[in-house]
């Protein structure tokens, strides 16, 4: 039997398939900041989860907080797309056994491009099941292997746990490559959120490899735990992603928040990013994170490296798990998988 969050879901799937000027009329008075207006579809869900009462992130305990997030996208995100093999398998990571699941559009993949994904969630929820959908629908539209990495989470394993676990995933990638049937020189790294965090970390700390990383995709990503940039106060609290939750994920994350400054928890504040690898930086208009994604895209560019950047003005964080919904959420999907699609394409085979 579905839980009333399942059913909740299923039912906002089908209302948001409305004729946008019937959802108009439902929405009310257009939600504005700063100029910029929510998209219909986007503040209909808004609105259904403030009318829900439903606590939100740092609100309610840790275990609690997993098993809502566990089941909140049902039916909203990209959809289960069939692919011809996954498999789940564990590696050793630096503090023990950590998780993959490997996604391959071809049955025998062979000198395949790949990216390494991780999950966002604050270091504090999400898994490999959650992202499922999105690591598919990557795989397939972008025709590369994704490896989906289950790091340790906070406040269990905090700082450098995660970080860690993701370096050490993507250097099994790495060297591994054959048996995996990837191309060393075209392994991408990338995440949503926490996840993009963990991708901009790994580029960093991978800058010196003999094989570089060959693309990072970076979606909504924290970029700096200071959480004091203006979007924070813009958009403190009303658009899902709250200020609020933010600390509270902090404060799960950093065992000793001197730790802020850090580059490998705040990669925005690194000395030197030349030499990283090309990039795609997303952000979501409506979004506590949406100054710090552009600043580190800003700061990229004006260190010699390739980067392409792209706010999706009207809606909020998370929107790409929201993609079989909202329009930006679409949109923000092909734009990654284009964005991978040319990194890999001109990697020369």
């Amino acid at each position: 039997m579905m839980d009333r969050q399942a059913i909740e879901a299923l039912v906002a799937a089908g209302i948001m398939r409305l004729p946008v000027p019937l959802m108009r009329a439902l929405n009310g008075t257009p939600t504005a900041v700063d100029g910029k207006t929510l998209e219909p579809r986007t503040q209909f869900l808004l609105n259904m989860q403030e009318r829900s009462g439903r606590p939100g992130f740092g609100e309610l305990g840790v275990d609690e907080t997993r098993v809502a997030f566990d089941g909140m996208r049902n039916g909203l995100g990209p959809g289960a797309r069939v692919i011809a093999h996954v498999n789940d398998r564990v590696i050793e990571g630096p503090g023990g056994d950590v998780p993959l699941r490997i996604y391959s559009p071809h049955v025998a993949a062979n000198n395949a491009p790949a990216l390494v994904f991780y999950h966002g969630g604050g270091w504090v929820i999400g898994n490999i099941e959650t992202h499922d959908d999105i690591c598919r629908a990557l795989a397939c539209a972008a025709e590369c292997v994704v490896i989906s990495v289950d790091y340790r989470l906070a406040p269990e394993h905090c700082f450098p746990a995660a970080a860690d676990d993701a370096l050490a995933a993507y250097r099994w990638v790495r060297d591994h490559s054959s048996e995996l049937g990837v191309d060393a020189s075209r392994i991408a790294v990338g995440g949503d959120s926490a996840g993009g965090n963990l991708a901009a970390v790994v580029s960093q700390d991978t800058k010196n490899d003999d094989v570089p990383i060959c693309f990072q995709l970076l979606i909504y990503p924290v970029t700096d735990l200071r959480c004091a940039s203006a979007s924070h106060e813009s958009f403190a609290d009303g658009f899902f992603l709250t200020r609020q939750a933010m600390l509270w994920f902090r404060g799960h994350y950093l065992a000793d928040e001197s730790a802020i400054e850090d580059p490998r928890v705040s990669p925005l504040l690194a000395e030197d990013l030349s030499g990283l690898p090309p990039a795609f930086v997303a952000t979501a208009g409506f979004d506590p994170l949406r100054d710090e994604g552009r600043a580190y895209a800003e700061k990229l560019g004006a260190a010699g490296v390739s980067v392409s950047y792209r706010c999706y003005e009207g809606t909020i964080h998370g929107c790409l798990s929201l993609s079989g919904v909202i329009p930006p959420g679409r949109a923000m999907l092909d734009d990654c998988v284009g964005a991978l699609r040319g990194a890999f394409s001109r990697v020369a085979v």
